[in-house]
């Protein structure tokens, strides 16, 4: 069993508890046969859940942690129990090489301190990017990044995100050259910060990139699948995000409660069944779930913390996936590629 078979499994983190991470690495394991598992934590609930799944018992070891994060938890504090925790000793696993990827539903402020103090930073990264795919009107997701890491950032760390940005869609979504925007108030030159109008215009100097650069975006047009990647500081970009996720429970409550209110509504719902099944597997979270750090030398994912099993299982797809076509290594390379590239008096 090679080291990259090998993905670490933060079992106790999450609102859902263990019984669900397990459900959820026992689909993963159904879908990638090749990949095995360290189930990190207390090792006697892990040994008692995985009774309920025999299919991972011959691909998975358990790590024993005694201790776990909690929800509200400074990450300062997190750092401290770093060694005893099962989040902590997941990302330590990738540290080691022992494992190829972690994956945690737990604290993202904790996970974010953890995995930046013991992976550390990519040589050309000054601050490490949350990124992860949102549903599109488009043929393919769209990745947008930071979504929540840093909250204030300058253009050179936007155009760092933009060159992960451009590599993470280029693996998940096959992409040559992906189109890459910056979000903005506006699509006019003029408009934004001056951090961000300043990325655009080395974004736009930046030709010897592999990536397509698209100009400004607006927040009502990022489902409209008009661009493959969008950044933007990890502020605007969380916000951004529960947005999103907030619109999609909403028109899926409305639908419902339209759908339920007359027995002609009820008629209506049969008859349209197929298209309102398209549009809930479209709006629910589950289906996109998994945002990963990038600029570590290291692969972390975090999975939503009120993720079902499918969405655990979406979440571990997203690291066998990076794993699998050397997210980091591509990553390295197109920053090396970009900085001997740069032209004098980018962006410093």
């Amino acid at each position: 069993m090679t080291t990259n078979s090998w993905i670490a499994i933060d079992a106790m983190g999450g609102d859902e508890g263990l019984a669900v991470m397990l459900a959820g690495v026992a689909e993963a394991r159904r879908r990638f046969d090749g990949t095995h598992f360290f189930l990190v934590g207390d090792e006697a609930k892990i040994a008692e859940g995985l009774k309920n799944h025999p299919n991972l018992t011959a691909n998975s070891e358990i790590v024993h942690a005694p201790e776990v994060i909690k929800g509200d938890e400074k990450p300062s504090a997190a750092l401290r129990r770093a060694k005893i925790t099962s989040m902590g000793v997941a990302i330590d696993l990738v540290k080691q090489g022992r494992a190829a990827a972690a994956v945690s539903s737990g604290n993202t402020g904790a996970l974010m301190a953890m995995a930046k103090v013991s992976l550390r930073t990519m040589k050309g990264i000054d601050r490490p990017a949350l990124a992860g795919l949102m549903p599109s009107l488009g043929p393919n997701d769209t990745v947008v990044l930071d979504l929540g890491a840093n909250t204030e950032c300058d253009a050179r760390n936007l155009m760092q995100f933009a060159v992960m940005g451009a590599a993470y869609a280029r693996t998940q979504l096959d992409l040559a050259s992906p189109r890459v925007a910056l979000l903005n108030i506006g699509t006019e030159d003029q408009k934004g910060t001056e951090e961000i109008r300043d990325a655009a215009q080395a974004l736009r100097d930046a030709t010897h990139l592999p990536l397509t650069f698209a100009g400004f975006i607006e927040g009502d047009k990022l489902s409209r699948g008009d661009v493959d990647v969008i950044v933007c500081d990890g502020f605007s970009g969380n916000i951004a995000l529960k947005t999103a996720e907030g619109t999609a429970r909403f028109v899926a409550d409305l639908l419902r409660r339209a759908f339920s209110s007359s027995m002609r509504s009820k008629i209506g719902f049969l008859i349209s069944r197929p298209a309102t099944e398209l549009l809930r597997h479209h709006l629910d979270p589950n289906n996109h779930n998994g945002a990963v750090f990038l600029g570590l030398n290291g692969l972390v994912v975090k999975s939503h913390g009120g993720a079902n099993e499918t969405g655990v299982a979406n979440a571990i797809a997203v690291a066998a996936k990076s794993v699998r076509d050397d997210l980091a290594r591509k990553i390295a390379e197109d920053l090396k590629y970009f900085e001997a590239h740069e032209p004098e008096g980018a962006v410093a």
